[in-house]
C-alpha cells in the first residue's frame, strides 16, 4: 500500500531529535551539555499555574468553541492594541494548540498545489516542511550574514515568480536572532502589495529582544499590510509555557474563518485549561518576563563574546530570541565535511549537543541556544573551545 507522497517527503524535526538524544544520554549518566533547547529553561510563573488549578477545580475541563473562548480572545485583542497598535475583532482571532498549529492552519488555508512561499534562509525547520505538506513549494531565499540574515529587496525580486503566493517573516528570528526594523518591514510590505502576496508574520519571540531594539509588527505598517498579513504569536516563549501548547493568530476575517473550519476537523479547540490560564497570563503579566529577558541578555552577551574570541569560528550578535548561529565553515576538512558531521562529533567527543545549520538550510553554521543556565553555557563553551584548540 502506498503512503501519502506529500507526507513521506517530510523530514522529522532535527532539533527535537537532538534534544531528545542529549536527554537520553543524560539519563544514562553521561555528562552532556545541550545547546539544542528551543524553550525557556524557566518554569511557568506561579500565578498562571494557580489559574490552571482553579480551572480544573471549577470544572472548566470541557470542549470550548473551536477558535477559542471569548475572554481569551478579548485579552489577545487588548495585547495587539497595547503592544502592536493593531485593532482586531474576535472574528479575526483564532486560538490553536501552539503557534505551530496556527502556521499549519494558515498554510492549509492559502496554499494551492504549486504555489510558492518565500522563506528566508537560514530558517526554522518547520516552515518549508509545512509548505510542502500542503502541496506548495518552499523557496528558500539566501540571506547574507552581513545583512544579519534578513531579506533584502534584490533577493526577494530574484526569487519572485508568477507562482509566488506568500512571504514568511520571522522577527525576532529563529535560528538567527535577527530583528527587522521599520524601514525593512516597509520594504517587504510594499513588495507584498506590489505582487499581491500574503504575509505570514511569526512574532512568537517578540518579547525576547535586546540592545534597545523595538519589535514592530509588519501588520502595523499600513492598511494594506494589515489586510494581507496573518500574525502568528503565542504564550510558549514569553511566558515559558511551551508544554501548555497555546498559540494564536490574527488576520483577515475570511482567512481566520477558513483556519477555524480546518481546526474544527483536526484538533477542535485548544486545551480548555490552558485557555483559562492564558486569560490570566495576558491580563496579569508582571515583571517575570522582564527578569527572564534580563537573564537571557546576560547569557547572550557572554556567549557571543566567548565565541568571537575563539579561533576559526565567529557569530553575528543576535538582537532577539535565544539562539546564536555560529559560522563553523573554517573547521571543515576531510574529517569534518559538514555541519551534521560536526554536530555528531561534538556530541560524541566533546559531549555537547548543538543543532547543525543544514537543518535550517545553511550548512556553514551550527545553532546554539542560550536557553540554559550560565553554568552550562560556560562549561559547554569551554568544551567547544578545547575541541577546536585540539583539532588536528
Amino acid at each position: 500500500m502506498e503512503l501519502s507522497r506529500l507526507a513521506t517527503k517530510l523530514q522529522s524535526s532535527l532539533t527535537l531529535e537532538i534534544t531528545a538524544k542529549a536527554k537520553k544520554l543524560k539519563e544514562e549518566g553521561i555528562d552532556v551539555i545541550s545547546f539544542g533547547a528551543g524553550e525557556p529553561d524557566f518554569n511557568t510563573p506561579k500565578y498562571i499555574i494557580d489559574e490552571a488549578k482553579k480551572a480544573m477545580d471549577i470544572g472548566f475541563t470541557k470542549y470550548t468553541s473551536t477558535s477559542g473562548i471569548s475572554p481569551l480572545k478579548k485579552e489577545i485583542i487588548k495585547k495587539f492594541k497595547n503592544d502592536n497598535d493593531l485593532e482586531y475583532t474576535e472574528k479575526q482571532i483564532i486560538v490553536s494548540t501552539g503557534a505551530k498549529q496556527c502556521l499549519s492552519n494558515v498554510f492549509q488555508t492559502i496554499i494551492n498545489p504549486g504555489d510558492e512561499v518565500l522563506i528566508s534562509k537560514p530558517c526554522w525547520i518547520s516552515y518549508p516542511e509545512l509548505v510542502t505538506l500542503y502541496g506548495g513549494s518552499p523557496i528558500l531565499v539566501d540571506c547574507a550574514e552581513e545583512n544579519e540574515f534578513k531579506f533584502d529587496i534584490d533577493s526577494l525580486k530574484k526569487n519572485l515568480s508568477d507562482k509566488t503566493k506568500a512571504i514568511v517573516i520571522t522577527s525576532p528570528n529563529n535560528p538567527t536572532g535577527s530583528v527587522y526594523n521599520y524601514d525593512e518591514l516597509k520594504t517587504i510590505a510594499d513588495f507584498a502589495k506590489d505582487n499581491d502576496l500574503f504575509i505570514i508574520s511569526d512574532e512568537i519571540y517578540e518579547k525576547l529582544i535586546y540592545d534597545g531594539e523595538k519589535h514592530i509588527s509588519v501588520a502595523s505598517i499600513s492598511e494594506d499590510a494589515y489586510n494581507r498579513t496573518i500574525v502568528i504569536n503565542g504564550l510558549s516563549k514569553t511566558f515559558a509555557m511551551t508544554g501548555w501548547r497555546l498559540g494564536y493568530a490574527a488576520g483577515n476575517e475570511k482567512v481566520i474563518k477558513v483556519m477555524s473550519n480546518i481546526q474544527s476537523h483536526t484538533t477542535s479547540n485548544a486545551n480548555s485549561i490552558t485557555q483559562y490560564a492564558a486569560v490570566k497570563a495576558l491580563a496579569a503579566a508582571g515583571n517575570e518576563i522582564e527578569a527572564m529577558v534580563k537573564e537571557f541578555d546576560a547569557r547572550r552577551k557572554y556567549m557571543v563574546d566567548r565565541i568571537n574570541n575563539m579561533k576559526t569560528i565567529s557569530c553575528v550578535k543576535p538582537k532577539g530570541a535565544f539562539y546564536v548561529m555560529i559560522n563553523v565553515s573554517d573547521l571543515y576538512s576531510d574529517k569534518i565535511k559538514d555541519s551534521f558531521m560536526l554536530s555528531k562529533i561534538l556530541l560524541d567527543e566533546a559531549k555537547i549537543a548543538v543543532i547543525p545549520g543544514a537543518a535550517f538550510g545553511d550548512d556553514r553554521y551550527i545553532r546554539l541556544s542560550y536557553a540554559t543556565s550560565m553554568e552550562n553555557i560556560k562549561n559547554g563553551l569551554d568544551r567547544l573551545e578545547n575541541f577546536i584548540n585540539n583539532m588536528k
